[in-house]
């Protein structure tokens, strides 16, 4: 476990105290020695499965509604404290295509965290071979405090969501905007105490994957076969840990580093903040190797690139419509772009727009168009939170609920420009947006139970192989870190894609019959290999056979 840590600790009645100096200190935690025993079949109550509403299937045809069911299970706030009440999780079940073959349950779990799980089965023909749909029920669930999963929320009405978070800068520089997203995130925290309740305290990983034991032997299954994505891969390294003997198959795709995660949150977002440069860096190399294929090649892409970064730190840019892109605005819309392989085509053909603007070709006007030529950059998903009107607050807040959780931060609030000014050095497009993130909201969000969070050990071994599946070009989990993974579980096997985007199911046939052969016949790849995406950025789409 690395012991490096911002400021000094101590710890006192439970609580952290933070003084100025540099120390080292381990974080307590549970760990390996006080794990619960494994829930047995038949010893808990089973899973109530009914037929779906429709507006629990989304994009699902009727006549295929009948291959769904769904259900709640109650589950305890408190594992291990029966007296603080019970929470209920939703679930979503897709039946297995051939139920005379049927091996058992796969759950899935799509990252954030915070992220609804409960359709991932409506999606699952997008991510798997149909053998897996066969052979599998697949489970979509809501973890606890996310989405129809007794949301934890901070905040009574939208209003107060708005007046809070709403002076929230993703990239500040100015004194002002750095002093009003500092003040936002306390603020935030302090709503936070007073209307979370008693499931902020338990919101850790570990809670998670105590419930998704008590699943598993509630829909009948010995042993669990898992798949998850992003922050989901954390939530299987710790059942692999935790509960070793009851793992049968389990796939993590854009896979975390367990042990910097939950024992240095600084160094790990760090960390987090130099992959997105690598899979940016990836894209403009790309780019430039593309030649007319891509829209933002001529030139020198990563000295253009770097150029309108540079203009927009100083001001924001004026569209010729009258609408602006600043530098927030920006490297939202480049982060989210690199996300998404399919994303790229357009993201350099505005780059190029925004460029033209700043040199219009020699003997012509600036180039005319408006926002809705910069959809990628402009467009980041709509929020909930941000809605306006005399309304009750329908978002979720276990984002910050389970980070501040899982990594531990041990510097002040306000070390964090500091911070942020280092890492932009390090990282210029994506650090200081990264260290305005969990490196400032944490060290002020309440009722912090640093004990409950999983810490290690991660080498327990599970009769089976994980899978442990990196993109060499991911940007919100870098190929390094699935190294790491597959490296601290103690029996992993390593499946390496070259590939840019975050996750790979789904987007590579190769990958897809591996992970088919392992989840199926429990067949785990040749190691040392690597995989190929069924397309590379600016290469036409293969025709269809």
């Amino acid at each position: 476990m690395s012991k490096s840590a911002w400021g000094r600790v101590r710890r006192l009645s439970g609580t952290l105290v933070v003084t100025g100096a540099l120390v080292a200190l381990p974080v307590t935690a549970a760990t390996a020695e006080d794990t619960p025993t494994p829930a047995q079949v038949g010893a808990v109550p089973p899973v109530q499965w009914t037929s779906c509403p429709a507006s629990s299937l989304p994009g699902v045809p009727p006549d295929q509604a009948g291959q769904f069911s769904c259900a709640t299970y109650r589950v305890p706030i408190d594992h291990d404290n029966a007296a603080l009440g019970t929470i209920d999780l939703a679930l979503l079940k897709r039946a297995a295509a051939k139920p005379d073959q049927r091996i058992g349950s796969l759950f899935l779990n799509p990252g954030g965290p915070g992220g609804p799980g409960l359709t991932t089965p409506i999606r699952a023909v997008n991510y798997f071979d149909p053998v897996v749909l066969e052979r599998f029920d697949t489970i979509g669930f809501d973890p606890r405090g996310v989405g129809a999963s007794s949301p934890l929320r901070c905040f009574t009405t939208a209003e107060d969501a708005q007046d809070v978070l709403g002076p929230q800068v993703g990239v500040p520089l100015s004194q002002r905007e750095i002093s009003a997203t500092l003040a936002s995130y306390r603020d935030y925290g302090q709503f936070c105490k007073r209307n979370a309740g008693a499931l902020t305290e338990h919101m850790s990983t570990r809670d998670v994957v105590r419930d998704l034991d008590l699943l598993r032997a509630a829909v009948g299954d010995p042993k669990l076969n898992f798949v998850g994505f992003s922050y989901g891969t954390l939530i299987g390294a710790t059942y692999a840990n935790m509960f070793p003997k009851t793992a049968r198959a389990l796939v993590l795709d854009g896979n975390v580093d367990p042990e910097l995660r939950t024992s240095d949150g600084l160094q790990y977002d760090r960390e987090r903040a130099k992959g997105f440069e690598i899979s940016l860096d990836g894209f403009l190399t790309r780019c430039q190797e593309a030649g007319a294929k891509c829209a933002f090649s001529a030139g020198q892409p990563r000295e253009k690139f770097d150029e309108l970064r540079t203009y927009l730190h100083q001001q924001p840019l004026a569209l010729p419509d009258g609408a602006t892109l600043d530098i927030s605005r920006f490297t939202s819309g480049v982060s989210g772009a690199l996300y998404s392989p399919e994303a790229f085509g357009s993201l350099a053909t505005e780059l190029q727009r925004i460029y033209d603007l700043l040199h219009p070709p020699a003997g012509q006007a600036p180039p005319k168009f408006t926002a809705q030529h910069l959809t990628t950059l402009l467009n980041p998903p709509h929020n909930a939170r941000f809605d306006r009107g005399d309304s009750p607050y329908l978002g979720d807040d276990s984002y910050f609920a389970v980070n501040c959780s899982d990594k531990p931060f041990f510097h002040p609030q306000e070390e964090t420009p500091a911070i942020a000014a280092k890492w932009e050095r390090e990282s210029p497009t994506f650090g200081r947006s990264q260290a305005f993130s969990d490196a400032a909201a944490c060290p002020v969000w309440p009722m912090r139970n640093f004990d409950a969070a999983y810490r290690g050990p991660w080498n327990k071994s599970t009769e089976n192989p994980v899978l442990v599946v990196g993109n060499y070009f991911d940007p919100a989990t870098q190929y390094k870190f699935a190294k790491r993974m597959a490296d601290q579980l103690g029996n992993a096997r390593l499946l390496s894609v070259d590939a840019f985007g975050h996750c790979i199911l789904g987007s590579s046939a190769g990958v897809d019959k591996a992970t088919a052969d392992y989840l199926v016949d429990l067949k785990a790849p040749a190691p040392a290999q690597v995989f190929q995406p069924d397309t590379q950025p600016f290469d036409p789409p293969a025709s269809p056979s």
